[in-house]
């Protein structure tokens, strides 16, 4: 369960890696506030990241993908003088965009839960060895979303990052084979085996 023990370094990770994390996500209000703290944490920590949740619901309208389109420069400023949060301009306007965008692909596909489950026939993917620990920080699945998605305008949505959302929504199980939560999402939903693809910076956890 070597991967899993991030879950143990603080009262936040545990319930986020023991009710959240891996669990097949099929809201896209929740995809969104997924996606965007993985834009938000680019280049920095998770722990910092997964803090300041709150922080982030509060700046963002519990990021109604909807509202935030509609934001405008004012509340950029608003956002970034608010306590706490992090102050990256950029980042913020980020959102802002990418929630247009995240809307174009609602309108075309009926939902961002359609556009992306379709990329794994809505099953969970169990890639071989990653369950014994063998994890990689990006892979083919991951690049060819990025991909896409970056054509499709979203800032901030690299494959490392996307690797890192597909973990995290569900898409992608990477809980190890030991954990519990490994064993709830297999029994709970559905789930298909591949073979490890294009994979990139693999680390052992043992």
């Amino acid at each position: 369960m070597a991967y899993c023990n991030w879950g143990n370094t603080s009262p936040v990770n545990q319930k986020y890696h023991d009710e959240e994390w891996g669990v097949p996500l099929f809201d896209d209000r929740k995809q969104f506030e997924f996606l965007m703290m993985e834009v938000m944490q680019c280049g920095l920590s998770w722990n910092l990241i997964i803090n300041k949740r709150e922080i982030f619901r509060k700046c963002f309208d519990g990021f109604d993908y909807d509202k935030i389109a509609n934001y405008t420069e004012q509340d950029i400023v608003r956002i970034i003088q608010t306590d706490g949060m992090i102050k990256s301009s950029r980042k913020i306007a980020a959102i802002i965009h990418n929630a247009a965008c995240f809307q174009k692909i609602r309108a075309e596909y009926g939902s961002f839960c359609n556009y992306i489950w379709a990329y794994s026939n809505g099953k969970a993917i169990l890639y071989d060895k990653h369950g014994d620990g063998c994890i990689p920080v990006s892979n083919g699945l991951s690049d060819t979303i990025s991909k896409d998605l970056k054509k499709r305008g979203f800032k901030f949505l690299g494959t490392v990052t996307v690797y890192s959302h597909l973990q995290a929504c569900g898409i992608i199980n990477d809980h190890g084979s030991d954990c519990p939560r490994y064993q709830y999402i297999c029994t709970h939903f559905q789930t298909i085996k591949k073979r490890r693809d294009r994979e990139k910076q693999v680390q052992q956890f043992s």
